[in-house]
C-alpha cells in the first residue's frame, strides 16, 4: 500500500518530523501526497533500491495515516467497511484490509493490527483496540469515513502526533535488534510495543518492498533521534521515494491510485486471497459490507479484467500510461506501472487485461514512441518476496 503523487506544485506542502533530517542527508525533495518528501539521496535511486535488496533501508513514511479505533465494538463496526475477517484476528496479528465503495471499489487498501490487550491503553495512551495505517493522499477522507460509518460504535482517533518510519531489506533485524533484541521475536505480519532508545514505539514484521522488514511508530518528537540511531548501523543507509516504488513494482505490490482505484473491485486487482472465506458468499459472516453484492458477484466470476504482471521483451521501459494492443493490433488497455526493473534488470509493468488475454505467456504490445514492442503476461511477483515467516 502506497499513494499517488497528486499534490499541485503550488500547494503549501507539509514537512514529516524528519524533514530536516532529509535535509541534512542531501535528500532531493519532491512533493507528495501533500508533503515534501525525499525522492532520492545522493548516492541515487538505483544504489538505494540494491542496498534494500542486499543490505537494510531506511524509509520515511509518516505522511502516512495513523488511527487507532477504541471500543468493544471496533472489530465488528469495521467489518462493515471492509471485507476482511477483523473479529477474528488474534492479538499482535496484522491483516491487509481495504475500504471498499458501493460499486465495489477499492476506496483505500489499508494495514490493520490488533495489538495485544498490554499494548491497548486508554484513549490518551497506547494503541486502540485496533491500529491502522491508511495512505497519505485518502487519510483525511479515510479518517471521515471511519467517523461518518462507525463513529457511533466505537471511537476514531487520528495520531498525527506519531511518525512512520519504515526499516526494510535482510539485515533490517539484525540492525533493529541492537536497539532491543526482542523485536527479533516478531514474524510476518505481527506487532508489539517496545522500547527503542527510550521510546515507546509500536512495531510490525511488515513492509513495502517485498524484502523482511518492519514499520515502526515513534511519537513524533522522537522520531529523529531513533532515525539517526538506526543510520549509525553499519547495515542501514537511507532510502528515497522512488527506490520504494522500484522495490514495491518488483514485489508485485499495489500502487493506490495507480493499480487500484475507486474503479476496480479487489477481484479485478487480484486481491481475492485478502478476503477471508468467512466473509466471502456462504461464510459464517459472509457481506454486511459496503459493495458488498458488487463483490460478491465478481467472486462468483463475474469480473471481465484482471490485472496481470507484465515483462517486457526488450530493454526499453514500459511507463503508466502506455497503451496495450493484442498482436492483431485490438486495444486491450493501458500500463497503471511500469519501470526497468533494478534486480530484475527487466522491463517490468503491471496492467489490467480482459480475461482472454490473462494467461502467464500470452504477448501483448505496448506503444512505445510509436512503436509497438512485444511485451509478456508472467506470474508476480517479479522478484520474489523474503519475509521473515518464522
Amino acid at each position: 500500500m502506497s499513494d499517488a503523487p497528486d499534490t499541485p506544485a503550488t500547494a503549501p506542502l507539509l514537512h514529516t518530523p524528519l524533514h530536516s533530517l532529509h535535509l541534512r542527508l542531501g535528500a532531493r525533495m519532491v512533493p507528495f501526497a501533500g508533503y515534501a518528501m525525499p525522492v532520492q539521496y545522493p548516492s541515487g535511486l538505483m544504489a538505494e533500491h540494491r542496498h534494500c535488496r542486499e543490505a537494510a533501508a531506511l524509509f520515511d513514511v509518516s505522511h502516512m495515516g495513523q488511527v487507532k479505533l477504541m471500543g468493544l465494538e471496533a472489530a465488528a463496526a469495521l467489518e462493515t467497511l471492509v471485507p476482511m475477517d477483523i473479529i477474528g484476528l488474534g492479538e499482535g496479528k496484522q491483516r491487509y484490509a481495504f475500504f471498499t465503495n458501493a460499486a465495489g471499489g477499492l476506496m483505500d487498501d489499508l494495514m490493520v493490527t490488533r495489538p495485544a490487550r498490554a499494548d491497548v491503553g486508554n484513549a490518551e495512551e497506547g494503541f486502540g483496540d485496533l491500529f491502522l495505517v491508511v495512505n497519505a493522499s485518502c487519510k483525511d477522507a479515510d479518517i471521515r469515513h471511519l467517523q461518518t460509518q462507525i463513529g457511533r460504535r466505537c471511537r476514531v482517533q487520528p495520531l498525527p502526533e506519531r511518525a512512520l518510519l519504515a526499516l526494510q531489506g535482510p539485515l533490517a533485524a539484525a540492525a533493529l535488534a541492537r536497539l532491543n533484541p526482542a523485536v527479533a521475536s516478531l514474524v510476518f505480519m505481527t506487532g508489539g510495543t517496545f522500547d527503542l532508545g527510550g521510546s515507546r514505539c509500536f512495531v510490525t514484521r511488515s513492509g513495502y518492498t517485498g524484502e523482511d522488514g518492519f514499520e515502526i511508530s515513534v511519537p513524533a518528537a522522537h522520531a529523529t533521534a531513533l532515525a539517526e540511531a538506526l543510520l549509525a548501523q553499519p547495515e542501514v543507509k537511507p532510502a528515497g521515494l522512488g527506490a520504494r516504488d522500484t522495490l514495491r513494482l518488483e514485489a508485485g505490490l499495489c500502487l493506490y491510485g495507480h493499480d487500484i482505484g475507486e474503479q476496480t473491485s479487489p477481484v479485478e486487482a487480484g486481491l481475492t486471497w485478502a478476503i477471508q472465506k468467512v466473509r466471502r458468499p456462504g461464510g459464517e459472516r459472509a457481506g454486511g459490507y459496503i459493495g458488498a453484492p458488487v463483490i460478491e458477484r465478481h467472486l462468483t466470476g463475474a469480473a471481465q479484467r484482471k490485472r496481470v504482471g507484465l515483462l517486457g521483451q526488450e530493454r526499453v521501459p514500459v511507463r503508466e500510461g502506455t497503451a496495450l494492443f493484442s498482436p492483431e493490433g485490438q486495444a486491450l488497455g493501458t500500463v497503471t506501472s511500469g519501470t526497468l526493473g533494478p534486480s530484475v534488470n527487466q522491463p517490468v509493468a503491471m496492467a489490467y487485461l480482459p480475461l482472454a488475454h490473462t494467461a502467464p505467456g500470452t504477448e501483448v504490445h505496448a506503444e512505445v514512441r510509436g512503436k509497438r514492442l512485444p511485451i509478456r503476461v508472467v506470474p508476480m511477483p517479479f522478484h520474489p518476496h523474503r519475509y521473515h515467516r518464522g
